[in-house]
């Protein structure tokens, strides 16, 4: 039981801490005249979520991330728009977490699952000269994520 309530606790704590990093993160422009790049910092609990847990629950830190911060920091379009980023950008890490460079894969898909919303929003594929951009900025990304998770990850303490 003792060891179910810390998995819980510090799931608690990832959650916040992802709701508290998308507040920061919404406070500035990562790249201005190109809309929707951003470092992910909140990704970095989902990450190390995953690196601790595994799917389930990273799913599920996920889910609820963003669902409270479309909530209180967002809208319906900020909510679509990580909902279609998340699902593609997870799927991808699920399916490169083997070779070691999943964060670097799930910074790219979650910009592209954010591209084509926006192409289904507006109803054509002009959004789509975002590409290179989009690509370059989830690599750049998702090897930040990346680092830093793997960074923190060493200094927390053991929590299985």
């Amino acid at each position: 039981m003792r060891d179910r309530t810390k998995k819980t606790a510090f799931l608690g704590v990832l959650t916040a801490a992802a709701l508290l990093l998308s507040y920061v993160e919404s406070l500035f422009v990562l790249a201005p005249g190109i809309p929707g790049i951003k470092l992910g910092l909140a990704n970095l609990a989902v990450v190390l979520c995953l690196y601790r847990y595994g799917w389930r629950e990273a799913a599920a830190l996920n889910l609820v991330r963003i669902l409270l911060s479309s909530l209180l920091f967002g809208s319906f379009f900020t909510m679509a728009y990580s909902l279609a980023g998340a699902a593609l950008s997870f799927g991808a890490m699920l399916a490169g977490k083997r070779s070691g460079r999943f964060s670097v894969l799930g910074g790219v898909f979650h910009n592209l699952g954010q591209l084509l919303v926006a192409m289904a929003l507006l109803g054509t594929a002009w959004a789509g000269w975002y590409v290179p951009w989009l690509l370059a900025a989830g690599c750049v990304t998702g090897i930040f994520i990346g680092a830093c998770a793997k960074a923190v990850n060493r200094y927390l303490p053991i929590l299985r």
